[in-house]
């Protein structure tokens, strides 16, 4: 057996105790079979030197065998036997349950724990990593509770099988038990060739996960660009460096296993051989002889189910580590205790937000890179708010703030005067509800998607689509509100997940309502209609809107105009048409981007595309 250096044995020492509190009975259950199974192997052996000595020497030496004797021989021996399976059958279920229970409970523990986790901590760790912590690393940490359980029967098993030799025949016991050091020592070199290996598999698979998510997540842009081959080739070389790991933690057991399997039949061989010469001189029966025999061949097992659990505890610390490495993770946000008040419109306060997204450069250092700088809104209750701005200017950051999906490196958002920081954990989805631009559907009904398992009855749902202006098309699908989307809506098109989304928002009646550009994938007929039903509907809602149409901005009873995660300027859209030169460049090009599409398209009705380009030049113009 390989005793693993100090700090891996304590570490594991420490992961099989929160393992067993984990699951005190089945383990415990677990054990006891265990114990059974080890005594009633050791008790085997003096089964068999007891119906030799008894039964089957006195056939031998009259030449027949008695009906009694067969059923003596029959009965002994089925009642160790029967014994010994039924801990074999305890051991192995209740090990089993404890097991997968403790896999079962730490993956829970994980991916609720991603579900906690601010946005900030989730942009600095991959997602393949991620599924590897809720995957192959809890494997990794619990499958030494498979041979744990064995392990600790058999020391039971070897003391008694020990004890057993020595009181049938000290010498010959001695004799057997030279071979010990033997396996010792094959078992020490067999960890020590194993572990580093067994370590370097583990974390291989982790980059396998991480190479397939990244490959699956970017399908359509890896097809759109013709990149197949190229991941093929990154998914080929990654796998091709786990399964050469494999092979090589293969090979080195494979080197080891026929010496360690043959130290134990030596020492049987040796025992048979100064057995027969005590026997012939006198000094010891056939039976005692045949007992240390069985016993000395039984007691390599306990050897090398110890070393199997000695062998497991780098891989588990390994494990142990990169799980709990995500159990204790806090992305440096802390919550609360207290509540946001409940019936009215939010009153939302911004005081000089400051945030800057972490990256790494050539170097290997980290760097910042500010997203909003010196941010101060003030959003009375019920009021709608549009920020606008051009691409980059931290319009979808500060909406991430305001939510607080991230915590600001410096200021304070407020919500009818509480600090969000001082909110309990989840207590501002209560009063709040966010509708991203990248819309996301579960593999679900279109009820299931927009309630999200909050029971909410037909009028209900209905009408959150009537104001997303989603109802027409659910009405047309197959099932209606049961119709299934599949996975991530495939069967939907953009603008019909968008306005699926649109109405799991507004079912909830939030009190605070953001939307970060909800509408982009509906024409702007839609678009309009969205917007004044959401406005009929929201009177006591509050409204931030990241606004591009100039139908969103005119929505607006204030706009806040961002550059380069600044606020310029902020007032009605009059007031920053005619004061703010960046906002009426950038309001106006898409006024005129709009008009030039209209142009072109009520051109191609007319099919006179040409009239259609000499058409949006003149409103380019």
């Amino acid at each position: 057996m390989n005793v693993p250096p100090t700090s891996t044995l304590r570490e594991g020492l420490a992961v099989i105790g929160r393992g067993i509190k984990g699951q005190p009975r089945w383990f415990s259950l677990a054990v006891v079979g265990s114990v059974v199974y080890g005594v009633m192997t050791s008790l085997t052996a003096a089964a068999i030197g007891f119906v030799v000595q008894h039964a089957i020497s006195p056939a031998i030496e009259a030449g027949y065998v008695t009906a009694s004797q067969l059923w003596f021989i029959g009965g002994v021996m089925a009642a160790v036997v029967l014994t010994t399976i039924i801990g074999v059958i305890g051991r192995r279920i209740a090990g089993g349950v404890a097991m997968y229970n403790l896999g079962a409970m730490y993956r829970g523990q994980v991916t609720r724990q991603y579900l906690r986790l601010p946005l900030s901590w989730h942009h600095k760790h991959p997602s393949g990593q991620l599924l590897s912590n809720a995957n192959a690393d809890v494997e990794a940490t619990w499958n030494i509770f498979a041979p744990l359980p064995m392990a600790l029967g058999v020391v039971v098993m070897l003391v008694f099988g020990i004890v057993q030799m020595v009181i049938v025949d000290p010498w010959l016991a001695l004799v057997g038990l030279t071979v010990f050091p033997m396996l010792f020592l094959a078992n020490v070199a067999f960890q020590r060739a194993m572990s580093p290996r067994v370590t370097r598999a583990q974390q291989l698979r982790a980059d396998v996960s991480e190479v397939a998510h990244e490959s699956f997540e970017a399908a359509l842009i890896v097809k759109s660009l013709g990149r197949e081959d190229h991941e093929a080739e990154r998914f080929r070389v990654v796998t091709h460096e786990l399964r050469d790991a494999n092979i090589e933690v293969g090979r080195t057991r494979g080197r080891f296993d026929p010496a360690i399997e043959a130290i134990p039949t030596i020492g049987t061989l040796a025992v048979l051989f100064v057995g027969t010469l005590r026997v012939s001189s006198g000094q010891l029966t056939a039976g005692q002889v045949v007992q240390i025999a069985y016993l000395f061949s039984i007691l390599a097992f306990p050897v090398r189910a110890l070393g199997w659990v000695l062998a497991e505890l780098p891989r588990a610390v390994v494990g142990w580590k990169r799980v709990s490495a995500v159990l204790d993770a806090t992305g440096s946000m802390t919550f609360g205790d207290r509540s946001l008040p409940r019936g009215t419109a939010s009153h939302l306060q911004a005081e000089r937000l400051a945030y800057a997204y972490e990256i790494e450069t050539e170097t290997g250092e980290a760097d910042r890179n500010p997203a909003v700088v010196d941010v101060t809104l003030d959003v009375a209750p019920g009021a709608t708010v549009a920020i606008v701005g051009p691409t980059g200017s931290g319009k979808s950051t500060l909406t991430n703030l305001v939510m607080r999906l991230v915590d600001p490196d410096s200021g304070a958002v407020l919500v009818d005067d509480v600090d969000l920081r001082e909110v309990r954990h989840g207590g501002i989805s209560d009063v709040a509800a966010l509708v991203a631009q990248q819309t996301f559907m579960f593999d679900d009904t279109v009820r299931g998607n927009i309630t999200l398992g909050v029971e909410h009855d037909d009028e209900s749902v209905w009408r959150a689509l009537h104001v997303a202006q989603g109802a027409g098309f659910v009405e047309k699908l197959p099932d209606g509100l049961e119709t299934h989307v599949g996975e991530r809506g495939a069967s939907l098109s953009g603008g019909q997940r968008q306005r699926i989304a649109l109405a799991r928002a507004v079912i909830r009646e939030p009190q605070l309502l953001i939307l970060d550009d909800a509408t982009s994938a509906v024409d702007p007929s839609v678009e309009q209609a969205i917007l004044a039903r959401l406005r009929e509907a929201s009177s006591g809602t509050t409204v931030l809107v990241v606004a591009y149409r100039m139908a969103t901005i005119l929505l607006a009873d204030e706009v806040v105009y961002l550059e380069g995660g600044r606020v310029v300027d902020h007032g009605s859209h009059d007031q920053l048409l005619g004061r703010c030169v960046g906002y009426e460049r950038l309001v106006t090009a898409y006024a005129r981007e709009a008009a030039e599409r209209e142009a072109i398209a009520a051109a191609e009705e007319r099919d006179e595309p040409g009239l259609g380009a000499d058409a949006a030049e003149e409103v380019s113009r």
